[in-house]
């Protein structure tokens, strides 16, 4: 997050921590220790309530059988679950920093993009190699080199 001031960075983990239902999120550090302690299930709900829908995290997250396992037996989310909750919450915090509004972040997640072969960038949340295409995308917007 080069990229970013300081108070845009402080910013931009506070959004992180609420798409969570998180407190003191501060770095990447941070980011990475709550992977590697795995986040509680109850997080899946923060999520939903940021704007993603239940199939995008059933697809992207844990499946809906797994989590409602996960639920019923107060377990958390495994690391890979982790994993893939913080870096779906990290892409969207920034989405909406550099379109500076909720719902112009979630349009553009959500609209298919020829730079990703017709899929939408929300797709691409799959994978990390995906993730990484959406966040170069979103700095090239942020410097107003690619929309």
């Amino acid at each position: 997050m080069a990229q970013l001031n300081r108070s845009a960075e402080t910013g931009f983990y506070t959004r992180i921590g609420g798409k969570l239902g998180l407190r003191r999120i501060h770095s990447d550090e941070d980011l990475a220790l709550l992977v590697r302690r795995r986040l509680p299930a109850g997080s899946i709900k923060h999520l939903i309530r940021a704007g993603f829908d239940a199939v995008e995290i059933y697809d992207l997250i844990v499946p809906r059988r797994t989590l409602a396992h996960r639920i019923a037996m107060s377990q958390p989310l495994s690391r890979d679950e982790s994993d893939r909750a913080v870096r779906a919450a990290r892409i969207t915090a920034l989405a909406e920093q550099v379109f500076g509004e909720t719902a112009r972040a979630w349009r553009w997640l959500r609209k298919p993009n020829l730079r990703f072969e017709g899929r939408a960038p929300i797709e691409m949340l799959a994978t990390e190699a995906g993730s990484r295409l959406i966040e170069e995308s979103l700095i090239q917007v942020d410097d107003g080199i690619f929309a």
